[in-house]
């Protein structure tokens, strides 16, 4: 790698690595790597990390796969800086590793498969030491996180991670936010009309998600709402595409799709439909969650209580949002849910998202500069708006392509 150097244009850059473990890990790594771009004294190298969801990774990576540096070169170089949203490896890299959050609200407890010493408790995703302390030596130079009540949790979990961890804020948090004063521009993209109305179902990964259940609710979305007033999009976790993989998740959804269901492809920035939704019907997961920054009335069709933080936001909104009914039409349940909207509820609950709302951008850069050893660039570090999204829907009510 050194002899390749001596070719470079701009051979004196400071070197940062971004370790993409999956696709969610790599989408949060964007957010962070648009703070770095312009700066001609910083290059940025990509690699893929071990991971169970490595099939979705790649996705998520802003580069052609033959630039990707492989994760054994990685393990041999050094890097000024070394950015992961995941801890599977980066214990094995060299240079100061900046970890940061891949979800809202650090809602799951580790799996009880995952191993942990024997007796003890489910740690908080993210947060106990078996993510940040490998042999006795804490792994991360810095870690960042966006609440304060995190500090909290790594008190109990992880007193050591303390002195290094760095409140921030929410980068998915702060640009929905942006988004939202855009809403009609994402719904006329995605190709709604104006009085059609967004139902996006929402499902996290594993055992105790709303996937599990689709086979029960697709079908009563297709046969009681009406086809000319509603438009109904599946957002499925990309590890659920990664682990199962790309054609069999279509396969097991190709019934809903060939009847008008849109199953959104996990390419997609699925933030955009969040901001056009007109209602949610999620689980646990992190999309549900950020719900409580739109105005979209929630209904939880999967909850597993035992898998969730009983402190976390979303342990919370369990507590706050309607649950899904097998007995009642939905249009009723849609109903209902607008007519109780818990508005106060609901802000409270998206306050405990980040507790330095606006402010990720200032802060990140502020710490990655920090960290390089690099003062700022002299213009403001804003998150742009996302995205608008690509068309979804036709004139007449579409077939899903993805």
């Amino acid at each position: 790698m050194d002899g390749a150097r001596q070719w470079l244009t701009l051979p004196g850059c400071k070197r940062v690595l971004a370790v993409v473990h999956t696709q969610v890990y790599g989408q949060r790594l964007r957010d962070v790597l648009s703070l770095l771009e312009s700066d001609l004294r910083i290059q940025v190298d990509f690699t893929i990390a071990p991971h169970a969801f490595n099939a979705g990774a790649t996705r998520s990576v802003p580069v052609e796969h033959d630039s990707l540096l492989p994760w054994e070169a990685a393990l041999d170089d050094r890097f000024d800086l070394v950015l992961a949203a995941g801890s599977q490896g980066v214990d094995r890299l060299h240079g100061p590793l900046l970890r940061l959050p891949h979800g809202a609200g650090h809602m799951k407890l580790s799996r009880p498969a995952d191993d942990r010493d024997p007796g003890a408790p489910r740690t908080v995703g993210g947060l106990g030491r078996r993510y940040l302390v490998r042999d006795g030596r804490l792994v991360p130079k810095a870690l960042a996180v966006a609440h304060r009540d995190d500090l909290d949790t790594l008190r109990r979990e992880c007193p050591e991670a303390l002195p290094v961890t760095e409140v921030v804020g929410d980068a998915t948090r702060d640009r929905i936010a942006a988004s939202m004063p855009l809403r009609a521009r994402f719904r006329a993209a995605l190709g709604l009309r104006g009085a059609q109305k967004l139902l996006l179902v929402s499902s996290t990964w594993g055992t105790g998600s709303s996937f599990n259940r689709l086979d029960a609710l697709l079908p009563r979305l297709l046969a009681e709402l009406p086809a000319d007033e509603y438009r109904v999009a599946v957002l499925v976790h990309p590890n659920v595409w990664s682990g199962h993989g790309s054609w069999q998740v279509r396969s097991w959804l190709s019934t809903a799709r060939r009847h008008g269901i849109v199953v959104v492809p996990p390419e997609l920035d699925w933030r955009s439909l969040l901001v056009a939704a007109d209602w949610v019907i999620g689980d646990h997961g992190s999309v549900t969650l950020y719900s409580t920054l739109t105005r979209a009335p929630i209904i939880l069709a999967r909850f597993p209580e035992e898998d969730v933080d009983p402190a976390s936001p979303g342990a919370e909104l369990a507590r706050v949002a309607p649950a899904l009914s097998p007995a009642h039409a939905l249009p009723e349940q849609l109903a209902y849910a607008r007519s109780v909207y818990p508005a106060t509820g609901y802000a409270r609950i998206a306050r405990r998202i980040s507790s330095e709302p606006g402010r990720f951008g200032p802060n990140t850069r502020k710490l990655m500069y920090r960290l390089l050893g690099l003062g700022e660039p002299a213009h403001e570090p804003v998150l742009p708006p996302l995205p608008l999204p690509r068309r979804l829907w036709g004139g007449r009510r579409s077939r899903s392509s993805a």
